[in-house]
């Protein structure tokens, strides 16, 4: 297949274009490298030159139309499955940069959408759980409603709302166009990658302070739970949403948004403890203020992607902590 990836540099967006390439696709990157790297990429170069497969890089910006016109000529004039994952990630933009959080996220759906109706490509859009904002029954399911805190309070939902709205363009394509779209939720996933700057996500984070042996923060009390999941298992998961026709049960899988996380829940003190333990650092971790409008669980019902796709996450915590440690210290 002919497959366009957006944000494809990134985290989970570079381990998604190895493991499309491990198949044989043809892939193309649209990603400005505003947060992703091409470092991230250059294990899909020597893959696809190994295999013989062309690879393609665009770098601009995917809120300008013009770099899904480059991808599609870079691939021949035909695409059969585009993977929207770019967007702007990281609690602290959500604070610092609602504004350009909510364009950039909001402007690169757009494009990304309309290009798959105009080839008539498959369209996997990469949403969130923070698209059920503070939603506190759980677990968040099919049939959760989204609750958002006013904005005059905080603007962490420029995230989760823009998610949202998000799923709320896919389904009106679907009904006005009969694009063939579908929405996945992944919960936490981290592992080899994973931003671990003031601007990144929390194992990376935690992670990097024991490696500098700097004092990791905790936010608020640290008792908020998270399902944590290991990169390969989210992946594991977009692809079949990707790939397959209908879902193994026999049920259509258009318009439906999967849940892929750990049903596992870790506090983010236990997390802490994990990474104390695997690195064997001695530093004591410091606790500091909440983020606002931060959730105190967050559980996903993954009962559909189980029975539609056969998906259940196979890598416990503690060994994609180490796998992710190990990889850590080895690029250092």
């Amino acid at each position: 297949m002919r497959v366009v990836v957006t944000g494809g540099a990134g985290f989970l967006g570079s381990h998604l274009c190895e493991a499309l390439l491990l198949d044989f696709n043809e892939v193309c990157v649209i990603d400005d490298m505003f947060r992703g790297k091409q470092k991230n990429l250059e294990n899909c170069k020597e893959s696809a030159a190994e295999m013989g497969i062309p690879f393609h890089i665009v770098m601009k910006d995917a809120s300008n139309p013009e770099s899904f016109e480059i991808a599609l000529r870079r691939l021949g004039g035909s695409v059969d499955v585009v993977y929207h994952l770019a967007a702007i990630n990281g609690t602290r933009w959500f604070h610092e940069r609602p504004d350009l959080v909510v364009r950039v996220n909001h402007d690169t759906l757009e494009n990304a959408l309309n290009f798959a109706t105009s080839q008539g490509a498959r369209f996997i859009f990469t949403s969130s759980p923070e698209a059920w904002g503070e939603q506190t029954i759980m677990p968040l399911g099919t049939h959760s409603d989204s609750i958002f805190s006013p904005s005059h309070i905080h603007q962490r939902h420029s995230y989760g709302a823009s998610k949202y709205i998000g799923e709320l363009l896919v389904q009106h394509a679907i009904r006005t166009h009969s694009i063939d779209a579908r929405i996945v939720r992944p919960f936490n996933s981290y592992g080899p990658r994973l931003p671990g700057d003031s601007h990144g996500q929390v194992v990376s984070m935690l992670l990097e302070k024991c490696l500098s042996e700097e004092p990791m923060e905790i936010h608020g009390n640290g008792t908020q739970t998270r399902c944590f999941t290991w990169v390969e298992d989210v992946v594991r998961g977009i692809k079949l949403v990707g790939e397959l026709e209908i879902g193994i049960d026999g049920t259509e899988l258009t318009g439906r948004a999967f849940n892929l996380g750990s049903i596992v829940e870790t506090s983010i003190l236990e997390l802490v403890e994990m990474c104390i333990g695997v690195s064997g650092s001695t530093i004591q971790p410091i606790k500091t203020s909440a983020h606002p409008g931060d959730t105190s669980r967050r559980l996903p019902d993954i009962s559909e992607s189980q029975q539609a796709l056969g998906w259940n996450p196979e890598v416990p915590l503690n060994e994609g902590i180490e796998r992710t440690w190990a990889w850590m210290k080895n690029k250092n």
